[in-house]
Parts: C-alpha cells; structure tokens; sequence
C-alpha cells in the first residue's frame, strides 16, 4: 500500500506540476496477493481534476518471473490534493478524457467524490445530486 501511495503521487504530481498530498484512499480489496519474490508492477492514472484534488486509479499486478506469468492483484482510487508554496490547496489543471476506460474512470469520479465526501462528513446525502440521479428519478 505503501509503493501504491508513492505512484499515485507522482502521477498526480506529474499532472499538476505541484506538490501533493493524500487526502484519502478508497477500499482496497486484493484479488490475489504478491507473494515474496515476485516483481510488482503498479500503474496510476489521474482519472479526473476538481478544484484543487485530484482522483487516482492505481492497478497492481503481480508477476512470477519465474513461471512466467502475470495476475492482477487488485486496484484502488486515491485522492490527492496540490498545494501551492505556502501549504495551501491550489487549483490543478483539468483531465480530459480519450479513450473509453478514461470516459468511464472520468465519468464515475464524480459520484466516487460525492461518496467520499459524504463519508468524511463534509457532504450530506441530500446534496449528493450525482449520487440521486442514481436513485431517484424526476
């Protein structure tokens, strides 16, 4: 978790030209481990820019380079925010989307926002207007 924290970061420091800092992982469910010995391979990707956060999809793979193949290990979204020189948040440049699993990652980082932000309190349910049309139809 360590290594993909550090991937997320550069990759969103890449993004924004700034530093960063975690400002929340979401749940991380491992598919198969990576045992000892084995070669990790993680790949991270700024998904979509709001103000002054940014979402990151990691991917890990495990590979056995000894038996030749390769496993998926499992995958996880990581917030970060840029910060100016002083420490404080400042604004990041915005994603845009190419290719159809960036539409996709792009389009569901809204509602994965407003999840996060109603778990940590800083939003209630009722304003979660991405998250209601989901729900609730008009």
């Amino acid at each position: 978790m360590y290594w993909m924290d550090i991937a997320a970061a550069l990759s969103a420091m890449k993004h924004c030209a700034a530093p960063v800092v975690t400002a929340s992982v979401d749940n991380i469910s491992f598919q198969n481990p990576i045992k000892l010995g084995n070669v990790v391979h993680i790949e991270a990707t700024v998904t979509r820019a709001f103000n002054s956060s940014m979402e990151v999809h990691l991917q890990v793979w495990g590979e056995d380079a000894v038996q030749q193949y390769r496993y998926k290990s499992n995958e996880a979204f990581l917030t970060f925010v840029a910060l100016d020189p002083n420490g404080k948040p400042r604004p990041v440049a915005t994603v845009v989307p190419e290719t159809e699993e960036e539409k996709k990652h792009y389009d569901g980082a809204l509602r994965r926002r407003q999840v996060r932000l109603i778990l940590g309190g800083k939003l209630k349910p009722e304003e979660a207007q991405e998250l209601k049309a989901l729900f609730i139809k008009d």
